[in-house]
């Protein structure tokens, strides 16, 4: 059943629990919340706010102060904050959730696992990783405590660190955690679960992302196949499988199979989710991206601009997704030379990103290299030259040197240098980590 088709289900719940209790009872409060939950699932986020925060306030006024469902009410819209990039909103609620289930439930719970891994996952979204780490391996281990050693809460605990370890571009570390997790799955759920998928679908992930391609595609379609036969033909995971393989064949050039499969995926959502949701605007997104590698330009551009505006209507002006958009449009305006479009756009995403991920986010560097990219283009090197060395910086600190965003920025950066030796131009840069390259250039 598409999820939009529960709407009427949830609200006649609700209205005839009104009729019945009154207007403030745990019942209605709790129908409240699950018509948020399918308003937050459908991407109808103004709609889910209100309800999620009239839930919890009923919740407290029925219940006290500390109460599980309170808990539950407040970690609830901690996730839709930090769907929203609401990050400051998002923090106090999950730390409040998470010591009101403390002094409910003992130092040792799985619900406090479960809070554990959400306050991770924020500061994971955050580049906070020294902070997510060791939430990630305290929810590993108290599930490990309470579940034995093997469980699939165990497993999803394992996937959530690879997927840290990932985002750290720690990849030797993630592989063993995605195996482990999926071996362990296996032997839990049978040869075919939805969380089978889901891990097949990650370790491929990471292959992907490693260049091996050729271990990547078989994992793909097995869990794209799984997802069919378990979930339907129409499912939202099984759009986000085929747009994970039409990504695949995005970077083995292999385009006239990525093109159709983005298509489906669109349409896919749109049937399931609405015209309007922030996946939605992934995909359009995404099939700009393709057409943008393509030179399609003309095809790609209405697209950029289409998935940046739905992002402002959902998310609000201010959120991670729209600064990636509006880096993904200034990359197409570099490219076709109207720069004078590229610039704001790219200045507008960088300090976008500042203000909601810090000034040492991965996401910050690649920002700053894009920026450095087009004032080099322009022969604006003293503009140029703080921008490649900040970026650089960032990644080798938050990253390492074998990162291979490090290497395609440090390999942009050394370019850039030898490009102003060549110019002659050695006498615009200042900075003593440049002109000791330039030095070692030249001798």
């Amino acid at each position: 059943m598409a999820l939009v088709n529960a709407e009427p289900l949830y609200k006649d719940a609700l209205e005839m629990r009104k009729q019945l209790l009154g207007s403030a009872h745990p019942d209605i409060a709790s129908s409240l919340n699950n018509l948020a939950e399918l308003y937050n699932s459908l991407g109808r986020y103004t709609e889910a706010e209100p309800m999620y925060v009239e839930g919890l306030e009923m919740r407290k006024q029925l219940l006290g102060s500390a109460h599980p469902d309170i808990a539950s009410s407040l970690n609830n819209l901690a996730s839709l904050y930090h769907s929203l990039g609401r990050y400051t909103e998002a923090e106090p609620m999950y730390v409040e959730a998470l010591e009101m289930k403390k002094q409910l439930l003992g130092s040792v719970h799985p619900s406090i696992a479960t809070s554990l891994n959400n306050l991770a996952e924020l500061y994971n979204s955050l580049g906070r990783y020294t902070e997510a780490e060791p939430l990630y391996k305290d929810a590993l281990e108290m599930s490990k405590q309470l579940l034995g050693s093997a469980h699939p809460d165990i497993a999803s605990s394992l996937n959530n660190l690879a997927g840290l370890y990932y985002s750290q571009g720690r990849y030797t570390e993630a592989e063993p955690l995605y195996k482990d997790a999926l071996e362990m799955s296996k032997q839990l759920l049978g040869s075919a679960h939805p969380s089978i998928a889901t891990s097949l679908n990650n370790l491929a992930y990471l292959y992907h992302s490693l260049g091996r391609y050729t271990e990547a595609e078989p994992l793909y379609k097995d869990a794209l196949e799984m997802r069919k036969q378990l979930l339907g033909s129409t499912h939202p995971d099984i759009a986000t499988s085929l747009n994970n393989l039409a990504e695949l064949y995005n970077s083995l050039g292999r385009y006239t199979e990525a093109e159709p499969l983005y298509k489906d995926a669109l349409e896919m959502k749109k049937q399931l989710l609405g015209s309007v949701h922030p996946s939605i605007a992934t995909s359009l997104n995404n099939l700009a991206e393709l057409y943008n590698s393509l030179g399609r330009y003309t095809e790609a551009e209405p697209m950029y601009v289409e998935a940046l505006e739905m992002k402002k209507q959902l998310l609000g002006s201010v959120h991670p997704s729209i600064a990636t958009s509006l880096n993904n449009l200034a990359e197409l305006y570099n490219s076709l030379g109207r720069y004078t479009e590229a610039e704001p756009m790219y200045v507008e995403g960088l300090e976008m990103r500042k203000q909601l991920l810090g000034s040492a986010h991965p996401d910050i560097a690649t920002c700053l290299n894009n920026l450095a990219e087009l004032y080099n283009s322009l022969g604006r090197y003293t503009e140029a030259e703080p921008m490649y060395v900040e970026a650089v910086t960032i990644c080798i600190v938050q990253l390492g040197e074998e990162h291979p965003l490090t290497q395609k920025v440090q390999k942009n950066y050394r370019t850039f240098l030898q490009q102003v030796v060549n110019e002659n131009r050695q006498g615009e840069l200042s900075d003593e980590m440049s002109l000791q390259i330039i030095s070692q250039m030249e001798s």
